[in-house]
């Protein structure tokens, strides 16, 4: 098992190129995926929706991670997915294409740790989805050495909590046959929200039995250690369950519920997760309900904003930013929602932050 402290006595060279920063591209402050015509993209904007960047991905990709200080992204292929693509964001250019080991597949998330020493990549087992996070050794050239379990089946988002030592794991529950995505374990499916370091899993969070079907999917996290946890139900919809969590470590998790109107109209999937920017509220999106659900920390609802298939959300110094596959950046500030730019692409699930 590699520790920390072996980890970092392991870093004796430099990162190597491209030497500039991100301001060399356009300051982006966030990255996204995207369809575009037949093809695919990764690209870099500004929080007034202007595209600063754009690079080419062979296969439909998810989320990805920003290096801390260099120009360098990470695209994750979608899950259960073969290709993160190491990309200098100066010129396009493909730095590295990392392979998961045999029998492993990358799960559409990861990110950099040690100010961008260490990459961190989610990955579930082909034979029983077992999940697990692979550790990339950036400065030996993203050199694999080697995994931690995340204790449970179908990991998909990671965190890293504010102790800077501790990552937040969202267990999906949900196991799948990696030719097809096929669901093999949906009556047996269990999620849990994971804490685990570099020296194994900590502490597992799981709902109660009666929303086994909730699989966890997508993390937010405030300043102060609050998880937020968006789900996707796996069962009949019109049961409308919570899709929005939130646990504090050592206390037990809070479900929020939206009113039943809405709650049907979700969906039962909420795609992506976010804070605003003063952590005052909660947001999760569904693409399949066309809206954005807002809730306070505490877990009540505040209500509505409708946009056709958005998914992508992130935080705002003064709301959120939205993306949706209709190339649409929105901001979403309170109830109102304004529309700043529209590309002509198909914008993916995620926004991440820079």
């Amino acid at each position: 098992m590699t520790t920390r402290r072996h980890f970092l006595a392991s870093v004796t060279a430099v990162v190597t190129a491209p030497r500039l920063s991100w301001a060399s591209v356009g300051s982006p402050d966030f990255i996204a995926a995207a369809k575009v015509g037949d093809g695919f993209s990764m690209s870099g904007f500004t929080a007034d929706g202007q595209v600063a960047f754009s690079v080419p991905l062979p296969a439909r990709g998810h989320a990805g991670a920003g290096h801390p200080t260099l120009p360098i992204a990470i695209a994750f292929a979608r899950r259960p997915g073969r290709y993160a693509l190491v990309i200098d964001c100066t010129d396009g250019s493909v730095l590295q294409s990392l392979t998961p080991p045999d029998g492993i597949a990358f799960n559409g998330h990861g990110l950099f740790l040690d100010e961008g020493r260490l990459l961190v990549t989610v990955e579930q087992r082909d034979d029983d989805s077992q999940g697990q996070i692979g550790l990339w050794d950036v400065a030996q050239g993203y050199a694999r050495m080697g995994e931690i379990a995340t204790g449970g089946i179908g990991p998909h988002d990671i965190k890293l909590m504010p102790d800077g030592e501790t990552l937040v794991i969202a267990n999906g529950g949900i196991a799948t046959d990696p030719s097809d995505r096929t669901k093999l374990n949906l009556p047996d499916m269990m999620p849990n929200l994971a804490y685990l370091t570099l020296n194994g899993v900590q502490e597992t969070i799981e709902l109660d039995e009666e929303l086994h079907f909730n699989s966890i999917r997508h993390l937010a996290l405030r300043d102060d250690g609050l998880v937020a946890f968006a789900m996707q139900w796996q069962d009949d919809p019109s049961y409308a369950p919570p899709l929005l969590g939130l646990h504090r470590r050592g206390e037990a998790p809070v479900l929020a519920d939206a009113s039943l109107t809405e709650a049907i109209l979700m969906a039962g999937y909420a795609g992506s997760i976010s804070f605003n920017g003063a952590g005052t509220e909660v947001a999760i999106t569904s693409p399949k309900g066309g809206r954005i659900h807002r809730f306070t920390p505490e877990g009540s609802f505040l209500g509505a904003v409708v946009q056709p298939d958005v998914c992508g959300l992130v935080s705002l110094k003064d709301g959120f930013l939205a993306s949706d596959g209709f190339g649409n950046f929105a901001k979403v500030s309170g109830d109102k929602l304004i529309q700043l730019q529209k590309h002509d692409v198909s914008w993916d699930n995620h926004i991440i932050a820079l």
